[in-house]
């Protein structure tokens, strides 16, 4: 939940204060003043002063020593700092000092003045701020420029967009103590009738619900969507809005889920790619240091996807030490959490945890299914096979020559498992052939190796890859760690089943002799397929998190030796359930404030680190290590064709569908552009009906 939100320094009752910035403790604006002057006097101003003392006073605080500075100088201290400073420092120094209000209000007032409007910076203002930062901002636009902020901003945007953003300036979003279960239901209709549901889209509709009701009620509403569409609130809006309104609405409605997650995606654009985009940097970090930074800098650090990029990468010199100064401190201790804000890091994953999402795949059961048309239609689509009664009834001009790619990629993609199978069965009573075999002869490349792969019953299928993995020179260590790692009980005890039956051989056997040492180990405690099913206790997870400081050596009194504490390690990650491994991880953070999979990369090393990060990426967000999978299989010079038919062919009926959300979440694009930008001809075409839309 968000916390912090106001403007005062001290949160009310019953809210944690969640600033990175507090109020300085024996604080005498009189010798901040003179400290400042000081600083600026003579030649060249002494910025480390300057820098030191701006951002180690709260917000309150500066206003005081403008005050001061005015009654001992007879000067007004903004004035002397733009004076004295350049750049982005300046721009930052500056904007600390003046009060949020005024910041928010010279922010606007810059994105709609001049030659064209910054929309991001309106969007991402409007869209943030609680009804009494904005009724604060009205006033301090009124009283910086002597003009009605809404009336400028009417003069200067048009359409749907104009009207929402003239709905939140009104600042009068429900409270979050109101919420109907009745009235959810009839928003959750209202939003799809609005827009799915019609012929061109009510966007009224949308601007009045998200415009109005409070937070708590909207979260009930997304959730509500989620279960009665099949699709996330964001889904509808990306396909039923367009242009600024659609990135409006869009930001809306993360600030709705999590303001904090908001910014935290929000820096990350900042700073990525080339170059930085400074004034959105200084925006964000002014604007939340005294409100929500740690939550902030907690997701910054939790989220893989944003912790390649942190402030201190990307910028320099004075600024750079002022930022990490209103982040609250230098985050880049390995992975470290200040202890303050470890718990929240938690907080997002008890929330995840709890939200039980479920699962879904993209491949269904055909409903009016008819093994026997399939069987025949599937025979006439391979070419030169016998000239049977089938063959003479061909009508005149249709041509032997050549197989009908289109029409096998269109039944078997649109089958289940199951029914392939049926299929097989029937191809066999009626031809006396073997499907598998036929296709073999009819198509090649990767499409037969996809087409192949969707007809082979799943525990086969896994064994099959396994076997792969292991033959020939040198082991393909990453394919075994995948889908030893991922797999349920049940579908690990298939596949040894299975393995056994197709290769004569144990896996347990086969995995002995191509791995060795800890890895094999791993391997062998994975291939056994016991892990626990229940829920988690408590005090063994304590115990658990314990181990697990002591071995990646971050806990402060390590007890038994070495070899005995790897094995415990191992059997902790390798047969614990799902779900008490989550009150580890959570747990192993309170203790030494690091997240483990940060510690496993940085002491662990080879086959032993993969497997171990992988089984924790698994038990923390297993569809997201699908998408990292599909991503990277496509990244960069050429394709991992093997990998990326791997994971589709073995998702697309249990969780294809979550792992295309986590793509488009994380990646910024759907997995459908991906794949059409990546691969081409049959191939495409039988991917893409696996992938079963566009996000």
């Amino acid at each position: 939940s968000e916390v912090g939100t106001h403007a005062l320094l001290f949160s009310p009752q019953g809210t944690m204060y969640r600033g990175s910035i507090h109020d300085f403790p024996d604080f005498d604006p009189n010798q901040d003043a003179e400290a400042l002057y000081t600083a600026m006097k003579g030649f060249g101003s002494d910025k480390e002063s300057i820098l030191e003392l701006i951002t180690s006073r709260s917000n309150k605080q500066r206003q005081e020593i403008c005050q001061s500075y005015k009654s001992l100088y007879g000067k007004d201290l903004i004035a002397d700092l733009k004076y004295e400073l350049t750049g982005k420092f300046e721009r930052l120094i500056v904007n600390l000092m003046r009060p949020l209000a005024y910041c928010d209000a010279k922010e606007i007032k810059d994105a709609i003045s001049g030659i064209g409007t910054d929309e991001k910076c309106l969007i991402e203002i409007l869209a943030s701020r609680t009804n009494e930062q904005m009724h604060q901002l009205v006033a301090a636009y009124k009283d910086a420029y002597e003009r009605d902020l809404e009336s400028d901003i009417i003069g200067d945007t048009s359409g749907h967009f104009q009207k929402m953003l003239v709905v939140l300036l009104q600042g009068t979003r429900e409270n979050d103590d109101v919420v109907s279960e009745d009235l959810v239901q009839q928003d959750v209709q209202d939003l799809y009738e609005a827009g799915e549901l019609k012929w061109g889209t009510d966007e009224a509709q949308f601007i009045y619900i998200l415009g109005n009701r409070s937070k708590q009620h909207l979260r009930l509403v997304f959730d509500e969507y989620l279960k009665t569409t099949g699709k996330p609130i964001e889904a509808s809006i990306r396909g039923e809005l367009s242009g600024d309104f659609e990135k409006l609405m869009l930001a809306v409605v993360k600030c709705i889920r999590s303001t904090p997650e908001y910014f935290a995606e929000r820096l990350f654009k900042a700073m990525k790619g080339l170059g930085t985009r400074d004034n959105t940097l200084i925006r964000i970090m002014v604007s939340r240091s005294e409100l929500d930074m740690l939550d902030i800098r907690e997701i910054f650090r939790t989220n893989r996807k944003y912790s390649e990029a942190r402030s201190k990468n990307d910028t320099s010199g004075e600024y750079k030490k002022a930022l990490l100064k209103l982040c609250g401190g230098d985050d880049d201790a390995a992975g470290q959490f200040f202890p303050e804000a470890a718990q929240v890091a938690y907080q997002m994953w008890e929330l995840s945890a709890v939200s039980r999402v479920e699962l879904r795949g993209t491949v269904h059961a055909a409903n009016d299914f008819n093994p026997d048309a399939d069987a025949k239609a599937l025979r006439k689509a391979m070419k030169g096979i016998g000239k049977d009664d089938e063959d003479q009834r061909r009508p005149l001009g249709s041509s032997l020559e050549g197989t009908d790619e289109a029409t096998i990629i269109d039944i078997i993609t649109h089958r289940s498992n199951a029914q392939r199978q049926q299929i097989r069965q029937t191809f066999k009573s009626h031809f006396g052939r073997d499907l598998m075999a036929d296709l073999k002869s009819e198509i090649s490349g990767d499409l037969a190796r996809l087409i192949l792969g969707l007809m082979m019953p799943p525990a086969h299928y896994d064994a099959k890859q396994l076997k792969k993995a292991m033959e020939g020179a040198g082991t393909d260590e990453k394919t075994l760690i995948e889908i030893l790692a991922t797999r349920t009980n049940a579908e690990i005890r298939a596949i040894n089943e299975a393995y056994k039956e197709d290769y004569h051989k144990s896996l347990e056997d086969a995995l002995s002799s191509d791995t060795s040492g800890h890895f094999r180990r791993i391997l062998i405690s994975l291939a056994t397929g016991n892990r626990e099913e229940g829920g988690e206790n408590r005090d063994q997870a304590r115990e658990d998190a314990q181990v697990a400081a002591e071995i990646l050596e971050i806990a402060d009194t390590p007890s038994g030796d070495k070899t005995s504490l790897e094995t415990r390690f191992m059997t902790v990650l390798c047969t614990r359930s799902y779900p008490h491994l989550r009150r580890v991880f959570q747990e192993f953070i309170k203790m030494t404030n690091y997240d483990i999979e940060h510690v496993i990369k940085k002491e662990m090393s080879g086959d032993v680190k993969d497997a171990f990060v992988a089984i924790v990426q698994s038990v923390k967000n297993k569809p997201l290590f699908f998408a990292d999978k599909l991503y990277k299989s496509m990244k960069g010079a050429g394709t991992d064709e093997k990998t990326l038919t791997r994971v589709m062919v073995s998702r697309c009926e249990i969780d294809l569908l979550n792992i295309r959300r986590e793509f488009i979440e994380k990646y910024d694009k759907s997995l459908h552009q991906v794949i059409e930008g990546d691969t081409s001809g049959d191939f495409l075409k039988a991917l893409l009906a696996l992938c079963g839309g566009e996000d």
